[in-house]
């Protein structure tokens, strides 16, 4: 018979953490050593108890996210799995990248947690389904992103301030006499930024440029 599966619930939602508690318990295969309700809840308990899982929510008081990296530099065994309403990308996102094993939405069924429990306790990585191939696009936008912005880092400095110019829609002739110099000498330039960034006209140059910027700058989020 297999071992019992070593897991500590947090959640800052008592009624909740009980019944799921209750739940894995009643299923079996699971033993619950612990829970909490916050982000040093967590790491005491990862510091204090032999886990296999941590099931821990996002929203907890001092952020289920910034437990991730703490808690696997000491215990790098250790897996984490994330039960939470969010389905924000960023959320999944810096989950995964911080190093935890799972995303989890807690309208899942009990069951079904337990399958993906026993499945992230086998070495496997979960992410719901609705939010699997959203994320996949989000990295693929910013794996495209990043290569812009290193493709733009082979420009010189003269190179990057005339494609901003050129962002900015001024003309070559323009460009020519804010910076001192021939319009014959700025087509020149134009001809190396085309070709470094392998692109065919000024309006993908400046487009190149922009996404870069934002990848590097996103915007900020103000508060609803």
């Amino acid at each position: 018979m297999a071992a019992a599966i070593k897991l500590a619930v947090i959640d800052d939602h008592p009624l909740f953490r009980e019944g799921v508690v209750r739940t894995l318990e009643q299923i079996g295969g699971f033993e619950i050593v612990a829970q909490g309700s916050s982000r040093d809840d967590a790491l005491r308990i990862s510091e204090d108890q032999q886990l296999d899982i941590l099931l821990m929510d996002i929203s907890v008081p001092g952020g289920g996210l910034s437990a991730i990296e703490p808690a696997l530099e000491r215990h790098p065994d250790l897996k984490i799995v994330m039960l939470t309403v969010s389905e924000e990308n960023q959320h999944v996102m810096t989950a995964l990248q911080s190093g935890a094993r799972g995303y989890v939405l807690k309208g899942v069924g009990s069951r079904t947690l337990a399958a993906i429990l026993r499945t992230v306790a086998m070495g496997e990585r979960y992410v719901c389904p609705q939010l699997s191939a959203r994320v996949l696009v989000d990295l693929s936008t910013q794996s495209t992103a990043t290569a812009k912005a290193d493709v733009l880092a082979e420009l010189t400095s003269r190179e990057r301030e005339i494609l901003t110019l050129v962002a900015a829609g001024l003309s070559n002739k323009r460009i020519g006499l804010q910076l001192n110099l021939h319009e014959k000498t700025i087509k020149h330039h134009m001809t190396r930024i085309l070709a470094k960034l392998n692109v065919s006209n000024r309006t993908e140059a400046a487009m190149t440029l922009r996404d870069a910027t934002e990848h590097q700058h996103p915007p900020a989020r103000h508060p609803a």
